[in-house]
């Protein structure tokens, strides 16, 4: 069993960063491929970046590459999602999830454990 926090959203201007953060309870969160999801009003939830949990390979929707780098911390069993140059469209409820399974997992129905989700709105 994970259970997954998130924290660090908040009201950004566009052009900003953010930094989200994850951290997961279980002595098992190395096991599993990390992955963050987001939603927008009246939208579908979408992947937007996953990282292994062996190779720590990350992987990206192809929208966000350049601006999104995830990363995690086998210490603090935290994982991060760092945005960079904001932008409105980036507006969304983001959430982190779990799978253990290892694998560029890109679809929520991989994944076996969610956080409730961190508010991200951007101001243009």
């Amino acid at each position: 069993q994970v259970q997954l926090v998130e924290s660090g959203g908040g009201l950004v201007r566009a052009g900003g960063s953010l930094r989200l953060s994850c951290a997961a309870s279980g002595r098992t969160f190395n096991s599993y491929t990390m992955g963050w999801f987001r939603q927008a009003p009246g939208q579908e939830r979408e992947f937007v970046a996953g990282i292994t949990w062996t190779g720590r390979v990350p992987y990206y929707r192809d929208s966000v590459k350049g601006r999104f780098t995830i990363s995690r911390d086998g210490d603090k069993n935290t994982v991060y999602l760092q945005i960079d140059s904001l932008k409105p469209e980036d507006t969304a409820v983001y959430s982190c999830a779990a799978s253990p399974r290892e694998c560029r997992c890109t679809y929520a129905r991989e994944y076996d454990y969610w956080g409730q989700g961190t508010h991200v709105t951007v101001s243009s």
